[in-house]
């Protein structure tokens, strides 16, 4: 072991310098075959067939071969106890998309029973959620309003007729949120949630929580409040709040603190007694009984004015096709709603999935939540998604599959069937304080303010924007112009890279920025520039601004004297020419010699006044000399920096380390041409290093490569550019050929 130790030490890699040209004629390199995908979506076997079934059919694939003795009790004991849960909070967000509370119960069965038979996900919970009834409640209030069903003769609301037209409002919607989800999981566009980030989505569950708050203080408080929708309209409601809190129902205000305080004693004891309980005590179905009794015994609505959830038919009602007179008007709100609901049930998916060693197809979810919410919307359901809390108790009581949402879904069945109408005397206070006690967890994400501010507080930014965004503008705006924000700050944040100068690390061939590490050390005659982030039409100015600051030479202006001093002497051969007198030119010879002697040798000539006279004359007598016929003496094209008089960049080689590039865009190669021209001017020849496969391709077919550019100016490391600048300038700064001890 020793002796293999030894071996390790002193095993070295050499090998030449390989730019390009020659990494690609040793690695042969060629491009890759190019697939077209779309030609297999044409063809038909048996077996493509059977594995289309099953990916549109997942249930095909898992429920044959499913274990019934170790699986089926912990699906049956979870079905249940998400079930008990399911039924008071179907009936509390129903009220809170401004539905009767029977049209929440509904929403409880057939998407889960849909998603049932075509998800991926085994242990999320599918059906009513607090942020997706509140999104649907805006849009049912603000197309229709109170004020469009108050009877002439008194200031009494038409409940009937607006019920109706809120069904109608939120089941086509329903519709259209699903018809958006299948098209985009068909067309494998899953990967739209990417564009929510994390503390997006958290910020906006937050500001969502705070807006379902408040919707639920005119049942807390018995008042009648007008409808609001649009920017502003949570502030217009906080203060008419405050203007009706004289109004208050006594009776209402202490059924809600009450059934509140149970509410959160029950949650309480659940936490502290959660190792001995199999399984958590269904503190809202207690309450929701509990209440239910009180409120018919004590006739709580008539002598207390407190308000009752009412007729709850039994049954299920007949299918009814949406109204397509209504898609313009939910267009937009739909594929709000759609794209948030797909991204809370893709990101409590996948954080199970990894718990628990499976995967869940973000499509096939796209396509199954869709088809909840479309086949739902026809039964007069609302939009779904999955809920946080009930997922969390399906799976921390034993749910193996969705079989524990098929339990539960066919408990709601039988409360549907026989059972709803006994919650006729149900307050609707009591369901505002089940929501209200629900909000708990997502109020919690208020402390990812002071988590943020320590980890990142460009992400604190996003979630600030998106809270305050929502709030102030509603949640349809909100998102938007969250995602908006949260996508330019990205743009915004490659327009401000780290550009640095990178050195060596002594005895390495590694490459570091030399204002961050002490012991790198610059290579004498040679920059090394580089981004930290890829170059594109963005900022492919700041990056060529940033290179000429960071070498120290003001190119622009360099180039600019160069310029001028050339005009200049082109102006003196025109006027030489028109005075020169024929017999003069005879001179040619002798001109010839002193201009070859003057620039063959000009190290020797020193750099004040007299000497730059002197090569100004030199340069006279060329330009006679050319005058005379011999276009073969160009004296312009042989001028250098030193020669005119102007300074030298302390560098004769810059290297560009484009190892950050992911793509090029034609500004980028643009930018990258003018590089090579400007720095040439100036007597500096350019290089690129570290350059990826296909950004190398993309350069190709922007035609960046000619005469002047190379294959040979490309080289495989930093360090294979480095060492082949200084061999060609004639340094010996660095060992020529590549050793690096592993």
């Amino acid at each position: 072991m020793q002796a293999m130790e030894l071996q390790k030490r002193d095993y070295h890699v050499e090998r030449p310098l390989l730019n390009q040209e020659q990494l690609e004629e040793l690695g042969r390199w060629s491009l890759p075959p190019k697939t077209y995908k779309w030609r297999t979506w044409f063809q038909c076997s048996r077996a493509r067939a059977y594995a289309l079934l099953l990916q549109h059919l997942p249930i095909l694939g898992w429920l044959p071969r499913y274990p019934v003795r170790d699986w089926l009790l912990g699906d049956l004991l979870s079905g249940l106890s998400v079930a008990i849960m399911q039924l008071p909070q179907g009936l509390a967000y129903a009220l809170l998309a401004g539905l009767p509370p029977v049209f929440g119960l509904y929403s409880s069965f057939y998407p889960v029973f849909i998603y049932f038979l075509f998800g991926t996900s085994r242990h999320i919970s599918v059906g009513t959620f607090a942020v997706m009834s509140v999104m649907v409640g805006s849009v049912t209030e603000s197309l229709a309003p109170d004020e469009d069903f108050r009877q002439d003769s008194n200031s009494t609301v038409d409940e009937e007729a607006k019920n109706a037209a809120r069904v109608q409002l939120a089941s086509t919607l329903s519709v259209l949120v699903g018809l958006f989800q299948v098209g985009l999981g068909l067309v494998h566009f899953g990967f739209v949630v990417t564009y929510l980030s994390e503390p997006l989505v958290r910020s906006y569950t937050t500001a969502a929580s705070v807006q379902v708050f408040v919707s639920q203080l005119k049942y807390v408080f018995g008042i009648q409040l007008s409808s609001r929708s649009g920017p502003l309209s949570l502030i217009y409601i906080v203060l008419d709040v405050c203007w009706k809190l004289p109004q208050s129902v006594v009776g209402t205000v202490i059924t809600a603190i009450v059934a509140g305080v149970v509410l959160v004693m029950v949650k309480l004891l659940n936490d502290k007694l959660q190792r001995y309980l199999p399984l958590p005590i269904p503190g809202e179905l207690l309450t929701l009984i509990g209440a239910t009794g009180i409120s018919y015994g004590v006739n709580l609505k008539n002598r207390f004015g407190v308000e009752v959830v009412g007729n709850i038919p039994a049954g299920l009602i007949p299918p009814v096709a949406p109204n397509p007179q209504l898609f313009a008007k939910l267009v937009g709100n739909a594929f709000a709603i759609a794209v948030v609901g797909f991204a809370i049930a893709i990101s409590l998916g996948k954080i199970f999935a990894l718990r628990h060693g499976y995967r869940v197809d973000s499509n096939q979810e796209l396509v199954a939540l869709g088809l909840s919410n479309l086949i739902g919307g026809i039964f007069q359901c609302f939009p779904v998604s999955c809920s946080m809390s009930r997922s969390l108790v399906q799976e921390s009581t034993g749910g193996n599959t969705q079989v524990a949402g098929a339990v539960s879904s066919l408990f709601i069945l039988l409360i549907i069937l026989k059972l709803g109408e006994l919650f006729q005397d149900l307050p609707k206070a009591v369901l505002a304080a089940t929501i209200i006690v629900n909000l708990k967890g997502m109020m919690r994400q208020f402390s990812d303010i002071c988590t943020l501010w320590k980890a990142n507080r460009v992400d604190l930014l996003i979630w600030l924007v998106t809270f305050v965004a929502t709030i102030l503008l509603n949640l349809d705006l909100g998102l938007a112009v969250a995602v908006v924000f949260s996508l330019l700050l990205v743009v915004v944040r490659t327009q401000l890279p780290h550009y640095s100068i990178l050195g060596q690390v002594p005895d390495t061939d590694i490459y570091r920025d030399v204002a961050e590490y002490s012991e790198a050390k610059e290579v004498p005659g040679v920059k090394v520039f580089r981004s930290s982030v890829t170059t594109y039409f963005a900022n492919a100015e700041l990056y060529s601004d940033a290179l000429k600051r960071k070498c120290g030479v003001d190119v622009d202006r360099l180039i600019s004297q160069k310029k001028k001093l050339l005009k200049k002497q082109e102006m003196k051969l025109k006027r030489l020419q028109k005075t020169q007198k024929p017999p003069k030119k005879a001179a040619s010879s002798k001109g010839t010699s002193v201009s070859i002697n003057v620039y063959s040798n000009p190290e020797d000539q020193s750099n004040d006044v007299e000497a730059s006279r002197a090569r100004v004359s030199t340069v006279e007598e060329l330009e006679d000399t050319a005058t005379s016929g011999q276009k073969d003496a160009n004296a312009p094209n042989v001028l250098t920096l030193r020669s005119l008089g102007l300074p030298q960049p302390d560098f004769h080689s810059l290297i560009l380390d484009l190892g950050t590039l992911s793509f090029v865009d034609t500004v980028c190669i643009k930018n990258l041409k003018n590089i090579f021209r400007d720095f040439r001017e100036i007597e500096v020849e350019v290089y690129i290093a570290a350059c990826h496969s296909p950004v190398i391709a993309q350069l190709e077919a922007g035609h960046f490569f000619d005469d002047s550019i190379t294959k040979q100016h490309l080289f495989a490391s930093v360090h294979d550019a480095v060492t082949f600048a200084l061999q060609h300038s004639g340094s010996a700064s660095i060992t020529p050929v590549l050793a690096t001890k592993l």
